[in-house]
C-alpha cells in the first residue's frame, strides 16, 4: 500500500486561495486533497509542522545554474542534478534547467543530459529551456555574438525530435532568426514558444504570436522597448492577451515603477510570472564564475560582465516573491501565484504544479512563522529541511 501522509499543523495556501489551518492529504507522490484537521480520514500517517504556512512548490522557467555549476559549462546529468538541489534548498521544486546560446555541440550534450535526467527522475527536473542561439545580436545581452544564428532545417527537425523525450522543451527564438512557418511547426510539435533578445518591430512580433508563441523571456530586458509609435516587444507582451511573461524581480533588471506600470497594464489572460534567470552563485558564497570563457563577477546583488553587462541573477525565486511582495506592494498570495501557479500554466502543466489540488503532483514548500523556508517537498518526500 502506498504511503499516505497528513501534514498538519500549518496554515495551508492551495495555489488559489489561503485555506487556514487545514489538512493537506497526499498518497505517494500525489495530493489527494485539503480537508478540515477533524476530517483527516484513516489510515494517514501524521506530520504536524511547527506554524508557518505550506503552499505550493515553486516553479522555475530560467534556470541557468546553481550549486557552483553552469549548465552551459558542464552539460551532464550530475550537474543538472547540483543545480535543482541547490535551489529546491530555497524552495524551488520544479525547474527548467537553461542553456543560454552556444554551440552545436554543447546544445546537443545538455538534450542528451535533460533527456537522461528525465529517465532517472532527477528530483526538481521537468523540462529543458534553451535560450538561444536563434536570437538577435543586437540584443544578446551575455551571449556570445559569435554564437548566434539564424534557425535552419536541421535546427527545427532536431527541436521537433526533441520534444518527444522531454516533458516540458521551451525556447526563446527573435523574430529576426526564425519564420512563422519555424514557429508554426514548433508549437504544433508541442514546443513552448517564447520570444526575447530581440529588437522585434510590433508587427513582427504579432505574427509569431498568430504562429504559435506564447511567451515572453525576461520582460524589458533585452528587448526592443514601448516607444511613441512603435510599442515593439514590451508592447506586444504587455498588449496581447496570449502571451505571458517572465520578469526577473531583483531591483537590478527592471525598477519597481516599471515593474507596477507592467502589471497594471498586462492585458491578460496570459501573465506576468517571476523566474530566476540564475546563475552557479545560487545557493554558494562565490564571488565570480565562468560563462562561455568570460568572467561574471558578482557584488552588490548583481552579477555582471568584466565590462558592466548584467549577466543573469542573483537570484532564486522565493527572494523575487519576497521583492516584488514587499518592496513592489503585491499580497503574499499573488507573489505565489507569480511563482508557482502561473509560471506553470505557461508550460500547460497546472494540472501537476503550482497548485496544491486533488492529482496533483506533492510539490510543496513549508515557510516557518517567520516566512523562512523549513522544508521543500518533491513527489512527497522531504528533499530540504526538517519540520
Amino acid at each position: 500500500m502506498s504511503e499516505r501522509i497528513a501534514f498538519t499543523g500549518a496554515e495551508v495556501f492551495d495555489g488559489h486561495t489561503n485555506r487556514g489551518q487545514a489538512a493537506l492529504l497526499i498518497e505517494s507522490d500525489r495530493v489527494t486533497d485539503i480537508v478540515e484537521r477533524a476530517d483527516i480520514p484513516e489510515g494517514y500517517a501524521h506530520v504536524v509542522m511547527d506554524g508557518g504556512t505550506i503552499l505550493p512548490g515553486l516553479v522555475d522557467l530560467q534556470v541557468n545554474g546553481g550549486g557552483g555549476v553552469m549548465l552551459n559549462n558542464r552539460p551532464d546529468v550530475e550537474a543538472i542534478k547540483t543545480l535543482c538541489a541547490a535551489h529546491a534548498a530555497c524552495g524551488t521544486s520544479a525547474v527548467l534547467p537553461t542553456l543560454v546560446t552556444d554551440t552545436r555541440e554543447v546544445m546537443h550534450r545538455a538534450v542528451e543530459a535533460a533527456v537522461e535526467a528525465t529517465r532517472r527522475a532527477v528530483p526538481g527536473m521537468i523540462g529543458l529551456h534553451l535560450e538561444g542561439p536563434h536570437i538577435a545580436v543586437s540584443r544578446k545581452g551575455a551571449h556570445m555574438a559569435n554564437l548566434i544564428r539564424p534557425m535552419d532545417e536541421d535546427d527545427l527537425i532536431f527541436l521537433e525530435q526533441t520534444v518527444g523525450e522531454l516533458p516540458t522543451l521551451m525556447v526563446t527564438l527573435a523574430p529576426e532568426s526564425v519564420t512563422e512557418d519555424q514557429v508554426a511547426r514548433l508549437t504544433a510539435a508541442g514546443l513552448t514558444v517564447s520570444l526575447g533578445h530581440s529588437d522585434t518591430s510590433y508587427a513582427a512580433a504579432r505574427r509569431l504570436v498568430g504562429s504559435g508563441a506564447r511567451c515572453v523571456t525576461h520582460l524589458f530586458n533585452a528587448m526592443s522597448q514601448i516607444s511613441s509609435r512603435e510599442p515593439g516587444l514590451v508592447g506586444v507582451s504587455l498588449e496581447s492577451p496570449e502571451l505571458s511573461a517572465g520578469l526577473i524581480a531583483d531591483g537590478h533588471h527592471v525598477s519597481i515603477e516599471t515593474i507596477n506600470i507592467a502589471l497594471r497594464s498586462k492585458v491578460g489572460p496570459g501573465r506576468i510570472f517571476l523566474v530566476s534567470d540564475a546563475m552557479a552563485v545560487t545557493g554558494t558564497s562565490l564571488t565570480e564564475f565562468t560563462l562561455n570563457g568570460r568572467r561574471i563577477l558578482r557584488g552588490g546583488g548583481r552579477l555582471t560582465l568584466e565590462d558592466g553587462t548584467l549577466a543573469g541573477a542573483d537570484l532564486y525565486l522565493l527572494s523575487a516573491v519576497d521583492f516584488i511582495c514587499h518592496s513592489v506592494g503585491l499580497t503574499l498570495e499573488e507573489g505565489f501565484r507569480m511563482a508557482s501557479l502561473y509560471p506553470a500554466q505557461v508550460i500547460g502543466r497546472e494540472g501537476e504544479f503550482g497548485a496544491l489540488k486533488p492529482g496533483a503532483r506533492a510539490n510543496f514548500l513549508w515557510l516557518d512563522a517567520d516566512g523562512k523556508p523549513g522544508c521543500t517537498y518533491i513527489d512527497g518526500r522531504r528533499v530540504h529541511g526538517s519540520t
